[in-house]
């Protein structure tokens, strides 16, 4: 193999990728890749898998299903690191008895 004309595809095949971050599904491979995995990555990287034949481009249908699956995990994650926020305050010990012999009115 002739690593000049093995950069040289991979330089031309990075410079026709037109985003800054874009999706690349993988192929199987003989020595154990999964075929079908969408993977968000940079142009030289991108350029790098196809053309060592590890992966192709996404289709635009394939990224926008990427990119809502990605927006849907992220507001996942949002709410649930909302919910494990736990408030609490520190009252001091003679606030807190303040409180405590203060009588309360109940209205029934």
């Amino acid at each position: 193999m002739d690593l000049r004309q093995y950069y040289q595809k991979i330089r031309d095949k990075e410079s026709a990728i037109t985003e800054s971050f874009p999706i690349v599904v993988s192929n199987e491979t003989p020595d154990g890749g999964k075929a079908g995995i969408l993977t968000e990555v940079t142009p030289g990287i991108a350029a790098k898998m196809v053309v060592d034949g590890v992966a192709r481009l996404a289709t635009p249908q394939e990224e926008k299903t990427f990119r809502a699956a990605q927006v849907e995990a992220k507001r996942v994650a949002d709410q649930a690191a909302a919910t494990a926020k736990v408030q609490f305050t520190v009252v001091p010990t003679s606030e807190l008895n303040k409180l405590r012999a203060t009588p309360v009115s109940s209205k029934d």
